[in-house]
């Protein structure tokens, strides 16, 4: 399915049911009713977090990191700046690569990936910062509000394209898993996983294809979240927690740090850790159901699945602005 949907957005398909209309919009329906009973159905507006990370390594030379998406990427659900994804995947950043890093986040609350080309021209149009890296985490609300698969993964396939043709590295957290919701209950909480680890897998089909890397966020991530639901969801029970956003960002930062060449990059796989080379489409629905697991591009039509080893993040200062930052739209999450 994951390979159909992506196959129809390469070759402008239309729209591929993935349950039929009828019981994804059941799903639908459940997800936005949950979202409105539990918590009020509101959030902490996410605090901006551009800045400079690393000060202690100086402010030359800084890696520049940019952060698209969604309000998951926005770290909507806290209140300080240093616990969005954009700062903790700085400071972690800064750490490891001993520079300073400078974040600029585009995210937007309640975007679905048709935002994608607004946010990518906003990075781009400023030639002086062309960004080293980029992060971007999309999806969960194009299931929501029925964006057509195949559409989706047309607009994340053309962002990841622009970053790469510019020189950017590019790393997709892909849509988290709404079955983890906790008022979404059975059969639906089925539903509504089977439709997320769909899109996930298709989009990693593309982001590969682009040249991009993914890491499959999944149920955000792992047993932390199945264990701990009321410590790793924010107070509306949708978004993350701090301590959900700090597990999705140990997550991610291996494989930020790889894709930079900041340590030994090897094709040697860890059977142990049920790492393999697969064909891409087989790889990407293995991530999907698998949270935290990178797939990168090897020799096509094959692809790495990895498990990489998480790092202990460091303790996220506030930023240090490097310039003020405009007024961003705001669109219900």
């Amino acid at each position: 399915m994951a390979r159909r949907i992506a196959a129809g957005a390469a070759y402008g398909g239309g729209s591929i049911g993935l349950l039929g209309a009828a019981a994804v919009g059941v799903v639908l329906a459940e997800v936005q009713l949950a979202k409105r009973s539990v918590g009020g159905g509101t959030a902490p507006v996410p605090p901006r977090g551009d800045g400079l990370y690393g000060l202690a390594f100086g402010r030359i030379d800084p890696l520049h990191l940019c952060v698209l998406g969604d309000s998951t990427a926005a770290g909507q659900g806290v209140r300080r700046a240093g616990q969005t994804p954009g700062a903790l995947l700085a400071s972690g950043l800064a750490a490891v690569a001993e520079r300073p890093v400078e974040v600029r986040n585009v995210a937007l609350p309640g975007a679905q990936s048709d935002d994608l080309e607004r946010q990518v021209t906003l990075l781009l149009a400023d030639r002086g910062r062309t960004p080293d890296v980029c992060v971007i985490m999309i999806g969960a609300n194009d299931v929501t509000h029925r964006m057509p698969p195949t559409q989706s993964v047309r607009h994340l396939a053309s962002a990841v394209r622009r970053l790469r043709t510019a020189g950017a590295e590019v790393v997709v957290g892909t849509c988290p898993d709404l079955g983890t919701i906790e008022p979404v209950y059975q059969p639906l909480r089925w539903l509504a996983r089977r439709v997320s680890r769909q899109l996930a897998a298709a989009q990693t089909i593309v982001v590969v294809e682009q040249g991009g890397r993914t890491v499959s966020l999944g149920d955000l991530l792992g047993p932390e979240f199945a264990a701990n639901p009321r410590e790793m969801f924010g107070a509306d029970n949708y978004h993350p927690s701090a301590e959900g956003y700090a597990t999705a960002a140990m997550a991610v930062l291996p494989t930020l740090c790889a894709v930079l060449g900041l340590w030994p990059e090897s094709d040697r796989l860890e059977p142990e850790r049920d790492e393999d080379m697969l064909p891409v489409a087989r790889a990407a629905a293995t991530a999907a159901a698998e949270a935290g697991t990178e797939v990168t591009g090897a020799r096509a039509p094959w692809a790495l699945l990895k498990h990489r080893r998480r790092r202990r993040l460091p303790p996220a200062a506030g930023p240090v602005p490097t310039e003020e930052p405009a007024s961003p739209k705001v669109r219900k999450a």
